[in-house]
């Protein structure tokens, strides 16, 4: 099963970082960094940059089965939702919605406009589409930043249908 990552230049590039690196090593994994995002990491195999429309995840023949916008910028969300496709991260985007797989958008903007949640609402109405914000719960206890960040991973791996132990489940 092949998951890609996208990471577009919304705060929390490294939750994208480390939701890539948390994919089991079963599922083949890919990479596409923005180009504000490709500031930040250094070019590491399957990373694809933004600016090649040319990249495997740029058609549906590449067999991509999850896709994951994390953090999604709230231009991203826009361009996804009115099906624009001028970089690698929103050719995929549309990529998974026309071939009907999954694909999980966390905006990363607060608070929400009522444009923006007008694009998640647009968005949220596709089958394939799951809109979750990196919204934490308490119930888990987190005492530092990675418990936060395991059980926001954790979530969208759920989400996914990606087997993980990443956080305390509610009991």
């Amino acid at each position: 099963m092949k998951v890609l990552v996208c990471i577009s230049g919304a705060s929390g590039v490294n939750l994208g970082l480390k939701l890539y690196n948390l994919i089991p090593a079963e599922y083949e994994r890919f990479l596409i960094l923005s180009n504000h995002a490709q500031t930040v990491f250094e070019k590491e195999e399957n990373i694809f940059i933004n600016d090649d429309i040319s990249a495997p995840p740029a058609s549906g023949s590449f067999g991509i089965d999850i896709t994951f916008i994390v953090p999604c910028s709230m231009n991203t969300l826009a361009k996804t939702a009115l099906g624009i496709a001028d970089n690698l991260i929103t050719r995929s985007a549309q990529v998974a919605i026309k071939e009907k797989k999954k694909l999980i958008i966390a905006p990363r903007e607060m608070p929400f406009s009522e444009i923006y949640l007008e694009h998640m609402l647009k968005l949220s109405k596709l089958q394939n589409v799951i809109i979750a914000p990196p919204i934490f719960g308490y119930y888990n206890n987190p005492e530092k930043i990675e418990d936060i960040e395991m059980f926001l991973i954790g979530k969208w791996f759920d989400l996914a249908g990606i087997k993980n132990n990443l956080y305390k489940r509610w009991s």
